[in-house]
């Protein structure tokens, strides 16, 4: 165990070309609640939470040349991508994983890899979010 503060988990920091639209996809999509929006170093910020859990989504700043990440289209495109930094952050679903992606489907989610076992009695599944984010969902019995 180490001494001296406490650590915890706070957030996922993410870059967006469309800060507001990439908000409402994890709002609409993942059922993520929008719960603040402002402005910080001269670009919007927008906090979406899931409980516990938060993504701030922020926009450009001046001066900033982010560059674009690699377009995942297919699970030989996933399998095979190799890049330096996040991959990928997981939500775990309580329910049936299957029955969500068909719900995600009818609302135009992309999946890169559909459910699969992972591990005995563990389903997952990776989606395409907005700028080159992946999300892995996790089913576990």
């Amino acid at each position: 165990m180490v001494s001296g503060p406490a650590i915890q988990f706070d957030h996922v920091h993410l870059i967006s070309q469309e800060p507001h639209a990439a908000a409402a996809w994890y709002r609409d999509m993942l059922g993520g609640e929008i719960a603040a929006s402002y402005q910080t170093r001269g670009a919007v910020q927008i906090r979406v939470t899931f409980g516990a859990v938060t993504i701030l989504i922020r926009g450009q700043r001046p001066g900033e040349k982010p560059g674009a990440k690699n377009d995942l289209k297919k699970f030989d495109d996933y399998v095979s991508h190799d890049q330096w930094g996040t991959d990928h952050f997981g939500f775990s679903v309580a329910g049936d994983l299957r029955a969500l992606r068909a719900a995600l489907k009818a609302k135009g989610a992309e999946f890169l890899v559909e459910p699969y076992e992972f591990l005995p009695g563990h389903t997952i599944a990776y989606l395409k979010a907005p700028d080159g984010v992946t999300v892995e969902l996790t089913e576990a019995e």
